[in-house]
């Protein structure tokens, strides 16, 4: 099976121009799209809903270099996480700061961090405080 056999399909889309009057998620349609991201978390932040996966590594070389590899991602796409990477681990949250909540892009722009991580060598992942599944 080749790499894009092997990709989620909504790691195949791309991410679409989100304006502040762009719908939310509802909650069926995320619990639809979950399948596709197993390993996030739901968390609520500011009283904002965000995908919130922890990234661990054996050291904070390849922590940093995944942390690279999903800034490049982001500015591909034009979406942009919020991103802590310490020693041995990178959390990254998604959602959609013009509408406070998520769009499908967030879930997307997931899934695409999960091909990133799934390409790369030595990369577990733990749940985050807080989140709810």
């Amino acid at each position: 099976m080749d790499h894009d056999e092997a990709m989620a399909p909504l790691a195949r889309e791309r991410c679409v121009a989100c304006r502040r009057d762009a719908p939310r998620l509802s909650p069926e349609d995320l619990a639809a799209l979950r399948p596709q991201i197993p390993a996030w978390e739901l968390v609520e932040r500011d009283g904002m809903p965000r995908l919130e996966r922890v990234f661990r590594f054996p050291n904070f070389a390849q922590a940093l270099a995944f942390t690279r590899s999903v800034g490049a991602l982001a500015e591909e796409e034009g979406h942009h996480p919020a991103v802590l990477t310490e020693w041995g681990r990178v959390t990254v949250t998604w959602w959609t700061h013009k509408i406070r909540g998520l769009h499908r892009n967030d879930v997307v722009m997931a899934a695409k961090t999960d091909d990133l991580a799934g390409r790369e060598s030595d990369v577990t992942s733990e749940r985050t405080a807080g989140s709810q599944r």
